[in-house]
């Protein structure tokens, strides 16, 4: 892991964040000469690896005064180490400190009585999986959009979060990492792909499994999002 660190701390955030320089132009950014550097190629863990933003278009290395740039956002999700943007104080968050991974910025869900129904409704189409659980915090600043039924299970759907509860287990065939959550829950991290870190957890007979498919969520904060997964009361 320490390797891991030490390879991450040397990219540049601002290769990995779609849309950034917009928001920053004029303030503190400088503009530079830089080039594309399309001979350097990759290899992680032995096997060769392109790196590809998050619409699969190639990443290539920046090189800019004698010092070459790597596209971070890419080749943290590769070697299965997070790294988000705190835009609020300028920050690049990497790994799950508690400096800068804090939790302490979640709020209760309240649900209203429509949205509560369509929760009860979403479970009450499976047999013998009829009582409703759903998560009761979320990050501040995040909303709750819908909750969506499928053959697989329920499905709560954020602008920043996804929380899946379902009879399956996704966690299964892929590599994963065992966690323990704050309330002693056993829980698991994995990657189905590069780019979609998940949280799979049991509870009662079910699987709960959480995401956030914009990254805008780190681990310590999905992982507190997770213990907060109950019953629903009416």
């Amino acid at each position: 892991m320490k390797s891991k660190k030490m390879i991450i701390a040397t990219m540049v955030f601002g290769m990995a964040v779609t849309g950034s320089a917009g928001v920053y132009a004029g303030t503190s950014m400088e503009k530079i000469s830089a080039f594309l550097n399309h001979s350097i190629g990759f290899t992680v863990n032995g096997s060769a690896y392109t790196p590809v933003d998050n619409k699969g278009n190639t990443l290539s290395p920046i090189t800019y005064r004698d010092t070459t740039y790597l596209p971070v956002r890419a080749l943290a999700d590769v070697l299965k180490v997070p790294v988000n943007y705190n835009a609020a104080t300028h920050q690049v968050v990497i790994g799950t400190g508690t400096n800068t991974g804090s939790t302490s910025n979640l709020e209760a869900i309240e649900y209203n009585a429509a949205q509560k129904q369509a929760i009860l409704t979403a479970f009450g189409g499976f047999q013998g999986f009829e009582t409703a659980y759903a998560p009761i915090q979320m990050v501040k600043g995040d909303a709750f959009q819908k909750v969506v039924a499928s053959d697989d299970g329920v499905s709560f759907l954020f602008d920043h979060m996804r929380v899946v509860i379902s009879p399956r287990d996704y966690s299964t065939g892929y590599d994963s990492q065992e966690v323990q959550l704050s309330n002693g829950t056993k829980a698991k991290w994995y990657s189905p792909s590069a780019d979609n870190l998940m949280l799979g957890f049991s509870l009662d007979n079910r699987t709960v499994t959480i995401s956030s498919p914009d990254k805008a969520l780190n681990k310590a904060q999905i992982e507190k999002v997770a213990i907060s997964v109950a019953k629903l009361i009416q």
